[in-house]
């Protein structure tokens, strides 16, 4: 199946609707397994703590607090978390598109989503939050979980939609 991808799917605007589409789709699996995983490693009262690190983006440290309130982290945590995933999602899809060495398979295009994932999590985490002084992101968060988040659940999750979209066209 030799660039399946770029052959199916030529038109810029394809790419773009499925690469905002396959990135909040990703990142809706992404926020679910965190928040799963910091509710289980951490107790029930830590299902919100992803949301309330992203939202902390916006709102500052503070956000992290159980005392601020839950309903501005949610809508905050989400919008952030969802405009950076359809983000990312579209970068993605238009680096399949120009590059067309990286949908010479199914499994090309997938391992390249999940290497984009890691690739998201060590600049985010390493890079841009100490920039940002947003260090709870590295400081608070456990690295196995956010190296599995990341090339997993959210890197393959979008490499799969991309190409399974690439393929229904």
């Amino acid at each position: 199946m030799s660039n399946v991808i770029a052959q199916s799917q030529p038109r810029i605007e394809g790419w773009v609707r499925h690469g905002i589409i396959g990135g909040i789709g990703a990142g809706i699996v992404f926020a679910m397994f965190e928040m799963i995983m910091a509710a289980i490693l951490n107790g029930a009262d830590a299902f919100f703590t992803p949301l309330r690190m992203i939202a902390g983006i916006a709102l500052g440290q503070q956000a992290l607090q159980p005392s601020y309130s839950l309903l501005t982290v949610i809508i905050v945590g989400l919008a952030i978390h969802m405009m950076m995933s359809a983000i990312f999602g579209f970068v993605f899809a238009g680096i399949l598109r120009y590059v067309p060495s990286l949908t010479g398979s199914s499994t090309t295009v997938l391992v390249s989503a999940s290497i984009l994932g890691i690739g998201l999590w060590l600049a985010n985490f390493y890079v841009i939050a100490n920039i940002g002084g947003w260090v709870w992101f590295p400081d608070k968060s456990n690295a196995i979980v956010q190296f599995f988040a990341h090339t997993f659940f959210f890197g393959a999750v979008l490499g799969l939609y991309l190409n399974a979209a690439a393929r229904r066209t």
